[in-house]
């Protein structure tokens, strides 16, 4: 007798607690929201219906402006993040959300039915949530 082995999808370990800002903001401001959120990715909003999502990572601060000693006061959001972003369906399987993101070298990224973001899905969720079940 074979047991079927249940299917964990990215909605299941993706979190739902996210901000989506302007990327006219300053890093110094989208910093405020990262501890007020206490999360390591904000979502960048769409500018008009033909724009993309954009993401910005507390490493993208930290190599695009940390490291380059600008200031976060004189920065805006817009000339550190990545856009567009490689973006997920809820339904998928979290084994390929995995290959995925080692196919193209992320660590995050939103969750999106019609054009919606519902939430952010990364390693640590997949890991902690869909195999630890946490």
């Amino acid at each position: 007798m074979k047991v079927e082995k249940k299917v964990v999808r990215v909605r299941d370990v993706m979190t739902d607690e996210f901000a989506i800002i302007d990327g006219l903001i300053t890093v110094q401001d989208a910093l405020s929201v990262f501890q007020q959120q206490n999360s390591e990715v904000l979502i960048i909003n769409k500018r008009n219906p033909d724009d993309e999502y954009g993401l910005l990572l507390l490493s993208d601060v930290a190599k695009n402006v940390v490291a380059k000693d600008r200031s976060p006061e004189r920065v805006n959001v817009y000339e550190v993040m990545a856009k567009p972003v490689v973006s997920v369906d809820p339904e998928m399987d979290i084994r390929y959300c995995s290959r995925l993101f080692e196919n193209f070298g992320l660590a995050h990224a939103p969750v999106i039915k019609d054009g919606k973001v519902l939430g952010v899905v990364s390693y640590s969720g997949i890991v902690l949530k869909g195999v630890l079940g946490v």
